[in-house]
């Protein structure tokens, strides 16, 4: 047994701590060279959405500016010729996104909103010999539909477009579902009733509506119809997939004659099934959609045909009810029906999938010990090349001979990058937030790798402080990544990054554990069933192989914090590890494994993890429950959880912070009745980093109060 801690005790001698309502949340840039800070960051401008045009001169692309005072992100389109003729991108869309080039490059297709309603809109740009991107046409609207546009894709001769939109499936036209819409709005009365599961999902009640995926085609002046044709008759499910499905869910064949999509059936077990299927459909949607991968009962989607139309490749699990199994890349003869894995000894997960024109490699990118590239790989053997070097490849456009990629590090927010198809000659053809860097100085990085449970190797990363000096120590924030099967990588975040903490002086460490992405599918397995086993044992032996390397890391001035699963585990370690630290930080984290099966949506999740239901195999939800070890915790800790985080739902926190105010352990509750799972409005941003920074320096200054021991 570990001694008891008189946490009472602590809280008679602690400091007062700020209030949650009493945190600092205006807004005022720093000027001049100075450390890194949660300012710099809510400001920079995202880019994002790389597409090459069809004859490889031009790269669009969206840029997200924020716009502090509104508390919002503005995106807007921009142009940048690759030819040297074309100096800097030029602004060809000032509020819109999700640009996609003409078939015949000559216009950009975005959405943007009109009257209210997110709907599809062209710039023609116009020009002899080039595009004149400094002198083009007005946009123009083309969908005139009383319903917002989800997502959309151009067919490859540009004169049909897949459209999804939100409607009650009962309903024979958008306006209907409009009109419906509008009727709820003006009903005093309002409740709601429901007979099955999703109630809610990830942030979102219910309404009763599906993504469903409609064509139109364009007339002689480039306009679509208000109605479209639906092209998912019959589908009791969204396409694309909710809550973040999008256009890589559907494509057209090559000849536009038919369509491709994926979906989940619903019915009454879609909380507890991860049975994707991919399905074809006429272009006129003369046939019903026909099921072209029903004998797996696992997850297949985002299919993407071969340009001779004979193939389609498509991404498939072989677990069912398993969202974090590993993604084959699947091949199916579309006269025959024959399937085969294309890359079976390749032990990575890849996504965002595509074709060269001549068919002969396909891309993807994928984790891959602590970096996230992008691979070529050839579908007739399965070799597999990596095309990028270190960094994450967030997405990117292949046309001809030319890859653009939007690329970003530890040290530096997404760019383009032009390079060969092979990978070669890269060249950085982008420099947002370049002034802001040179200002606002970041720490530098390095990956370590140690051997953790099993006696298996495992990876970290250490960020040095802004302000490193050798000799020097520094405290430590001790990162736990979410997932539980992600990892942190060599990427740039905008919620959990590790600079904003280096530059308030502390140094990072953070582990990847077993379930973590990138180190083979058995790594990631690993965690299924032992959440607080093996990863809490590599996140000790990680924590000392970083103290033994790394001379800067004051171990006597260290707090942990980690968000989702990464909060599951800080609650867990307040029991069962809270020995190093001085504080703890949990952002809507697991406190209670039981309650949490009955108070979230997507059941799958659950029940894989712990090897069935909470009622058929109680004592698996209860091996690893930190509710069950309250009377051990005795570090400060302060609670961080969401209104309208709907997978790990406010009453986990609320728990958590009861068990610390009863326990009379210093403790802050912050929440945040208008966001999710995450907190992205700019304002909410700068105010949870203020509190968990003054959090940590608070309980890591050099006289900060002790812990008392019974």
């Amino acid at each position: 047994m570990k001694p008891l801690i008189a946490a009472l005790l602590l809280a008679l001698v602690a400091a007062p701590a700020m209030a949650a309502d009493a945190v600092d949340t205006s807004f005022a840039k720093t000027q001049g060279p100075h450390p890194f800070n949660v300012r710099d960051l809510v400001m920079m401008q995202r880019v994002s959405g790389p597409q090459l045009s069809p004859d490889g001169r031009y790269a669009a692309f969206g840029v997200r500016s924020t716009d502090y005072a509104a508390n919002k992100g503005v995106n807007a389109v921009y142009v940048l010729d690759l030819s040297g003729k074309g100096g800097e991108p030029v602004k060809v869309v000032d509020k819109g996104g999700s640009a996609l080039w003409s078939a015949d490059g000559r216009s950009l297709y975005f959405v943007a909103p009109a009257k209210g309603v997110a709907q599809l809109w062209r710039v023609d740009l116009g020009g002899k010999g080039g595009l004149d991107l400094t002198k083009h046409a007005a946009p123009v609207q083309v969908s005139h539909a009383p319903l917002d546009i989800n997502d959309y894709k151009l067919s490859p001769d540009g004169k049909r477009v897949l459209l999804s939109y939100e409607v009650f499936t009962d309903c024979a036209t958008l306006a209907c579902t409009q009109q419906r819409v509008a009727a709820r709005d003006k009903d005093k009365a309002s409740g709601t009733l429901y007979s099955k599961l999703f109630v809610r999902h990830w942030d979102t009640w219910a309404n009763g509506r599906r993504n469903q995926l409609y064509v139109a085609r364009f007339d002689g002046k480039g306009q679509l119809a208000a109605e479209p044709t639906l092209l998912s008759r019959g589908i009791d499910g969204d396409v694309p997939s909710k809550p973040f499905g999008d256009a890589s869910e559907f494509n057209f064949a090559p000849d536009g004659k038919s369509v491709y999509f994926d979906a989940r059936i619903a019915g009454s077990s879609e909380p507890w099934s991860t049975n994707f299927d991919v399905y074809s459909v006429p272009v006129d949607g003369s046939a019903a959609p026909r099921n072209l991968t029903a004998d797996n009962k696992a997850w297949d989607a985002y299919p993407v045909p071969s340009p001779d139309g004979k193939t389609l490749y498509y991404l498939a699990m072989k677990t069912p009810g398993f969202e974090a199994d590993r993604f084959a890349i699947m091949a199916l003869d579309l006269a025959t029906g024959a399937k085969r894995e294309v890359d079976p000894k390749w032990d990575r997960s890849p996504g965002g999938l595509s074709i060269s024109a001549d068919g002969k490699t396909l891309y993807a990118t994928a984790d891959d010990e602590g970096q996230h590239p992008l691979f070529a790989i050839d579908p007739a053997n399965g070799e597999v090349t990596r095309l990028s070097g270190d960094g994450t490849v967030d997405d990117y456009s292949l046309v001809g001979d030319k890859l653009l990629l939007a690329r970003d590090d530890l040290k530096r927010p997404a760019d383009l990058y032009v390079a060969k198809a092979n990978g070669s000659d890269l060249k950085q053809v982008t420099h947002y937030n370049a002034e802001d860097l040179k200002n606002a100085q970041v720490g530098d990085f390095e990956f370590f790798n140690f051997k953790g449970a099993n006696n298996a190797t495992v990876q970290g990363y250490v960020v040095k402080p802004v302000d490193y000096q050798p000799g020097k120590t520094y405290p430590v924030a001790f990162i736990i990544h979410g997932g539980p099967q992600g990892a942190m990588t060599n990427g740039w975040s905008y919620r959990w990054n590790p600079q904003t903490y280096a530059g308030q002086g502390f140094a990072v460490v953070t582990v990847n554990f077993h379930g973590s992405t990138g180190y083979g599918q058995a790594f990631t397995d690993a965690i299924s069933g032992d959440w607080g086993g093996k990863p809490l044992e590599d996140l000790k032996l990680g924590w000392k192989a970083a103290l033994d390397k790394y001379s800067f890391l004051d171990g006597n001035r260290a707090c942990a914090l980690g968000a989702s699963y990464g909060g599951y585990m800080t609650y867990w370690i307040a029991g069962v590890w809270n020995q190093p630290w001085k504080c703890l930080v949990d952002h809507d984290g697991v406190f209670d494994t039981r309650a949490m099966y009955y108070d979230t949506e997507e059941l799958w999740f659950e029940e894989k993890e712990n090897g069935g239901t909470q009622y058929e195999h109680p004592e698996n939800y209860e091996k690893f429950n930190p509710l069950n070890h309250v009377k051990d915790w005795r570090v400060p800790m302060l609670v961080v959880h969401s209104g309208d985080d709907f997978r790990i739902p406010i009453t986990q926190g609320l728990g958590a912070f009861t068990a610390l105010q009863r326990r009379g352990i210093p403790s802050e509750f912050l929440t945040f009745p208008d966001e999710n799972h995450w907190v992205l409005k700019p304002h909410n941003s700068v105010q949870w980093h203020d509190a968990v920074n003054a959090w940590l320096k608070q309980w890591t200054a050099v006289d900060a109060p002790k812990a008392a021991t019974n």
